[in-house]
């Protein structure tokens, strides 16, 4: 897993008043979670950025004075208009102690269905899973390269070592539809 350094500095004040200072300045109150207590702390709205907008999944590794911490982002709060981040969520993680994560998924392969004229559509973008962090990877992929027209994969259907997959089992992630082409082709053999 890819690992982001991100700096923040510790809140003395947590209250309505002292986040409001913090927002006005440009900062985005923070919390990490999971660990022996709760930090409080704040960063640069642009130091998680990063973080944030990519499809991607990081480790992030949290500075806050003169400790580290190694966190996943857990959720973020957004202004109802202006969309900016209100309040974000990290959650430390341990090497002993599983997490639960979406990862993002990618197909590997050349569909048979594919050949045949379909279209192979995803239909989820992220997976969630739970393991330990050394196990979770970058991206899931899924073969599909034995998939023919109007079928599909199932999060049943895939395994991934030391992964536990969280989403229902009956839940498509990708399938490969019949496109008009591939239908008038069909008609005429």
């Amino acid at each position: 897993m890819k690992v982001l350094e991100l700096k923040g500095s510790l809140r003395e004040n947590v209250g309505k008043s002292s986040t409001k200072a913090l927002r006005k300045n440009g900062d985005v109150p923070c919390v990490l979670y999971g660990g022996n207590e709760t930090i409080h702390f704040f960063m640069p709205d642009k130091e998680f950025r990063q973080l944030v907008f990519t499809p991607n999944v990081y480790l992030a590794k949290l500075i806050l004075g003169e400790n580290q911490f190694e966190a996943i982002l857990q959720d973020v709060q957004y202004h109802p208009v202006s969309d900016e981040a209100l309040h974000v969520d990290f959650y430390q993680v341990k090497e002993d102690k599983p997490i639960i994560i979406a990862i993002p998924v990618a197909t590997s392969g050349l569909a048979d269905g594919v050949k045949q004229g379909g279209k192979l559509q995803i239909s989820y973008r992220r997976l969630k899973v739970k393991g330990l962090i050394k196990d979770i990877p970058d991206v899931l992929y899924v073969d599909v390269t034995n998939v023919g027209l109007g079928q599909s994969v199932k999060v049943g259907q895939l395994n991934f070592e030391n992964l536990e997959l969280l989403d229902p089992k009956n839940a498509v992630v990708t399938t490969v539809k019949l496109t008009r082409a591939a239908k008038g082709a069909k008609g005429t053999e």
